[in-house]
């Protein structure tokens, strides 16, 4: 996660909401040297695929196979 100063953060806020927006990882924001707030996007980013910018990955994604169908592939030939 990326940190900058709150004086940073006021002088190029529209930059930072930007950044926060395309990239979807949140912001720290510091004074004096302690952590003060998170600037985060306000919805969760979809996951893409490659360059495949239309076609978006469900968040179950990297679960576990149901056991039938995990069972399907285990005995196949």
């Amino acid at each position: 996660m990326r940190t900058i100063t709150s004086t940073e953060a006021k002088a190029k806020l529209n930059a930072v909401l930007a950044e926060v927006e395309k990239t979807g990882s949140p912001i720290t924001v510091t004074s004096h040297g302690r952590a003060v707030a998170i600037i985060s996007p306000a919805e969760p980013r979809k996951r893409t695929f490659g360059q495949f910018p239309g076609l978006t990955i469900p968040d179950d994604f990297d679960a576990p196979l149901p056991d039938a169908e995990l069972g399907a592939w285990e005995n196949a030939s």
